[in-house]
């Protein structure tokens, strides 16, 4: 068995078939400013190479390609931040997880962005309402600044140390975050933070990402051995549930009402 993570997009539809399928990971990111030091895909990089390390030598667990636009309203008065909003995320997640369990009992979306969270728990709500094994993890480090400061930033310098611009690299607004969001609901990040951090990236190092990454990759790996322990050890599909869009064309199940609102410009 190499011990590679299985990545569907190099992958052929026989080996596939003819592999163990018991969990389809999905990494679900942004493209958004992260300060004028880090790269806009940051949460994609993250969420992608933590799903990565923790796939790596578990049969029948394939990566499909990382949901790379999210929901990033409140970093739209940046330029080069692209958004789909909550409500397309949740509607495209669901239809995702709707033809993943085709041919794969589990499914598990790795987020790698905070303002994504209450699309992604629309989608496994939905899911599981119709009958389907799906989770969701985050990306989470409760002691970490809120936006592009020095975790996110020491994480970037051991996973793409070329793409970190550390001489711009500079504080933006330190506030803890619940302090910061009755502004940042109303008017976004830029109305707090003119370079588009919050928090401050000074003292970030490769090494201290390094430990953060282990650290992330040993929580989703607890978050996958859960959903693995709950699905068919022979990788079987389970047969439909209600809900899919048949391969002659009927249409899907609406997505249940009740999306958490927030501001996505």
């Amino acid at each position: 068995m190499s011990g590679a993570a299985q990545t569907l997009a190099d992958t052929h539809w026989p080996d596939v078939e003819q592999a163990a399928r018991r969990v389809l990971v999905v990494p679900v990111g942004s493209l958004e400013q992260h300060g004028p030091h880090l790269p806009l895909d940051t949460d994609t990089r993250i969420a992608a190479e933590v799903a990565r390390r923790a796939c790596a030598r578990r049969p029948g667990v394939a990566i499909a390609p990382a949901f790379a636009i999210g929901a990033s309203g409140e970093h739209a008065a940046f330029p080069g931040t692209l958004s789909i909003g909550l409500q397309a995320l949740a509607t495209c997640l669901i239809e995702l997880g709707r033809h993943a369990s085709l041919h794969w009992p589990g499914t598990l979306l790795v987020n790698g962005h905070g303002g994504n969270a209450a699309a992604i728990e629309e989608a496994v709500r939905t899911l599981r309402q119709e009958g389907r094994s799906c989770a969701a993890w985050h990306a989470d480090l409760p002691e970490a600044d809120a936006h592009a400061g020095r975790f996110e930033t020491s994480i970037m310098l051991a996973l793409a140390p070329q793409t970190v611009r550390i001489g711009a690299a500079a504080p933006g607004d330190r506030r803890p975050l619940a302090e910061l969001m009755p502004v940042l609901a109303a008017s976004g990040v830029r109305a707090v933070s003119p370079n588009g951090v919050l928090g401050d990236p000074a003292g970030a190092s490769a090494g201290e990402g390094e430990r953060l990454l282990a650290q992330l990759t040993a929580a989703l790996n607890r978050a996958l051995d859960a959903l693995l322990g709950s699905v068919s050890p022979e990788g079987d599909p389970p047969e439909p549930p209600r809900g899919h869009a048949s391969p002659e064309g009927d249409p899907p199940e609406p997505p249940a009402a009740g999306l958490a609102q927030r501001r996505d410009r």
